[in-house]
């Protein structure tokens, strides 16, 4: 399976991942992960996290936002490249 990143490993339990400006939106799909993670915003414009039945909320640089184990999410696309990293807690 493809995934719709580039990702590379910063540390054990720490992953840096670029989703291109150029991603189809259709390959940003729901899914949900099997451990809690912290993410923060590296670099983007306009990206949006939208967790299960909440509204979307826009991606801020610089801020953290906490994803539940076994909780549907998404990404929505943006205007520029997006960089996150991801703690696996």
């Amino acid at each position: 399976m493809e995934f719709p990143f580039e990702q590379r490993q910063i540390s054990e339990n720490k992953i840096q991942r670029r989703f291109l400006k150029t991603v189809n939106k259709s390959e940003l799909i729901w899914h949900m992960d099997r451990e809690d993670r912290l993410v923060k915003v590296i670099e983007g414009k306009s990206w949006k996290l939208q967790i299960d039945n909440t509204l979307p909320v826009e991606l801020e640089v610089g801020k953290e936002y906490y994803i539940p184990k076994m909780t549907f999410h998404r990404i929505i696309k943006g205007d520029s490249d997006l960089i996150l990293e991801i703690l696996f807690q």
